[in-house]
C-alpha cells in the first residue's frame, strides 16, 4: 500500500535529485581550467575546486539529502514503484529547472515527453493505490 506520505517523499526525492542537476552543471563551470602536472594532482585539484565552490557544494549536499530520503523511503515503499517514479520525475524536474535557468531543453518533443512521463507515473501510483484498496475489500473475515 502506498501512503500519501510515501508519495510525497518520492516527489521530494525526485525534486531534490532533478532540480539540483542544472545547478551542479553551473557549479562545475571553470573546472576545465584547473591544470596540474600528473593525474593524482589533477584529481586532487579538481576535488578541491568543487568542494571549495559554494555554487557546486550546496546543490551537491541537497542532491545527497535526496539520496538519504530515498533510502529511508525504500524501507516502506514498493521498489517497483519507487525507482521508476523517482527516476522519471527527476528528469521532469531537471528539464523544468534547467528551463528556469535559461537552458534549452528540446522544445515540443521535450514537453510531450514530460507529459507522458507524468501520466505514466500517475498511472503507476494510482494502480498501486487501487491494488491495495481492492486487496482490503476482498479479505475474508476471521471467525
Amino acid at each position: 500500500m502506498v501512503s500519501v506520505v510515501e508519495v510525497l517523499c518520492l516527489l521530494l526525492v525526485a525534486a531534490l535529485w532533478g532540480a539540483t542537476n542544472p545547478f551542479l552543471r553551473k557549479g562545475t563551470e571553470g573546472i576545465e581550467h584547473v591544470r596540474r602536472g600528473d593525474k593524482i594532482s589533477q584529481f586532487l585539484a579538481e576535488v578541491k575546486f568543487l568542494f571549495l565552490n559554494v555554487k557546486y557544494l550546496v546543490p551537491f549536499l541537497l542532491n545527497q539529502s535526496g539520496s538519504v530520503v530515498f533510502y529511508l523511503t525504500l524501507a516502506t515503499t514498493d521498489l517497483s514503484l519507487a525507482v521508476p517514479t523517482v527516476n522519471s520525475l527527476s528528469l521532469v524536474f531537471t528539464m523544468f529547472t534547467g528551463k528556469l535557468l535559461g537552458e534549452e531543453f528540446g522544445g515540443k518533443s521535450a514537453v510531450l515527453g514530460m507529459v507522458l512521463i507524468t501520466a505514466g507515473v500517475t498511472l503507476c501510483v494510482l494502480s498501486s493505490v487501487s491494488e491495495s484498496d481492492s486487496a482490503g475489500v476482498h479479505t475474508t473475515p476471521s471467525i
